[in-house]
């Protein structure tokens, strides 16, 4: 069985270490996207007449205007390993604006 880790990284001068990272751990394969988060996209769309949003405008308005969405197929034993090395280059995901983090099963792949 295989799993789909995707990870949102919000810190986009962190990538290269992170894959570094990746090719150290043995892990290979992964595809990088440039991706927006919503919040960020109804901010910049002039939607901070919404109470939450006037806060979030303030925190995002210093960060970078995109984020980097990163995939890759794993096997079931390699998902720790891939996780910790996100870690060790990021940090805790729990500290806001750092990450998104989640697996998918993968039922069917092809091409590896």
């Amino acid at each position: 069985m295989m799993k789909l880790l995707v990870f949102v990284l919000n810190n986009i001068d962190l990538l290269d270490d992170l894959l570094e990272n990746f090719i150290k751990t043995g892990i290979k394969g992964a595809t990088i996207i440039e991706s927006t988060g919503m919040a960020r996209v109804l901010t910049s769309n002039g939607h901070a007449d919404i109470p939450i949003f006037g806060s979030l405008k303030l925190i995002l308005s210093a960060m970078q205007p995109f984020n980097k969405t990163i995939f890759v197929a794993l096997k079931n034993e390699e998902v720790d390993k891939c996780i910790k090395c996100i870690k060790e280059v990021v940090g805790n995901l729990d500290t806001p604006n750092s990450g998104i983090l989640f697996t998918l099963p993968i039922d069917y792949i092809e091409g590896l």
